[in-house]
């Protein structure tokens, strides 16, 4: 358990709490790494990823990555998921609007090398004073596993539709190479219907018609930006889990990981991403029962509407909703 910044230790006591009246059969291995609170290191990332390796699991909060430049363009956040091999490769699902966004990670513009920004390097001299060039990187054949990510999960869950999201319009080398591979990846699934649409086209119909999507494709930084676009069409960042998965490794968090760190200290952050992510880790865990028992409780006190948080137009504290969620698990619960 990585706790992160912002209301992430409040979201992740909610954890603990509902956990611990459900019975849930999870210890946690807890480690704090922020850089924004300076409890970042080599040795706690080393010890992080050491965790991992074990556990082959985690549940993060949101790493929030400093602004300024101090000589690392690589964040904590983006090196603990390329800090060894088997690491590396995740593809990141969120739930949004009944769709799927299914985004690879490893490349593209909000990758720490596919988004590097330089300036003088022996490769590629300053061409002008103030000018920066921004390196996008694209290969085949992680194209192609994103692709073959989302037409197995849609295979999986009986969905209908795959579309590619790009901008191959502009970028026709590097977005070009991954639309071919995902036609490519298509024609392997026949029953499948595949389409596809340019990244800012996407974002306009996911606002006007979000349900003629089901599950969409696309590269990392466009998926950054989809993700959070799909939390805020059904309530915000405060209720969208979110999952990611290499070969061997799955991290369970925040679908629109965002830290609110306004929100820090006043108990009022809404825990349903969280707990839902939880969830989703037990079910990955093969805890069903346990997996079924929270995600159910939560769904009832969100259906039964007299517990909301303020991001859901209510009053309650996040120490209400956990509390309705604990009375939700087991009626009897603390009476």
């Amino acid at each position: 358990m990585l706790p992160g910044d912002g209301v992430g230790p409040e979201l992740m006591h909610a954890v603990k709490e509902v956990f611990k009246a459900g019975n849930v059969p999870v210890i946690f291995d807890e480690h704090h790494l922020s850089e924004v609170q300076n409890t970042a290191s080599e040795e706690k990332l080393d010890r992080v990823v050491d965790s991992m390796k074990e556990s082959k699991v985690a549940l993060i909060g949101k790493i929030h990555t400093p602004m300024e430049y101090k000589g690392d363009l690589a964040s904590y956040d983006m090196r603990l998921r390329e800090s060894s091999e088997s690491l590396k490769g995740f593809q990141e699902s969120c739930r949004g609007t009944g769709d799927k966004a299914c985004r690879d990670r490893t490349q593209g513009m909000a990758s720490s090398r596919g988004g590097r920004a330089r300036a003088v390097t022996p490769l590629c001299p300053q061409s002008a004073k103030g000018v920066i060039e921004c390196l996008k990187i694209i290969t085949r054949a992680k194209s192609q596993r994103i692709a073959k990510f989302a037409f197995d999960y849609a295979t999986k869950k009986g969905r209908a539709k795959v579309t590619a999201v790009h901008k191959a319009n502009i970028m026709k080398l590097g977005d070009g190479l991954f639309l071919q591979c995902c036609k490519e990846v298509a024609e392997l699934y026949p029953k499948i219907k595949f389409d596809t649409m340019i990244i800012d086209n996407c974002c306009m119909q996911l606002v006007q018609n979000p349900y003629q999507f089901d599950v969409l494709v696309m590269p990392n930084l466009y998926g950054n930006i989809v993700d959070n676009l799909a939390a805020g069409l059904v309530g915000g960042a405060g209720v969208v889990p979110g999952e990611s998965y290499s070969a061997e490794y799955a991290v369970f968090e925040l679908g629109a990981r965002h830290p609110f760190a306004q929100a820090v200290g006043r108990n009022i952050a809404n825990p349903t991403a969280m707990l839902l992510s939880a969830s989703n880790m037990l079910r990955h865990l093969n805890l069903e029962y346990h997996s079924n028992m929270i995600s159910d409780a939560v769904k009832k006190v969100i259906k039964g509407g007299k517990v909301r948080t303020r991001d859901l137009g209510g009053y309650s504290t996040t120490s209400d909703f956990v509390k309705s969620v604990i009375d939700n698990l087991h009626p009897n619960y603390g009476a």
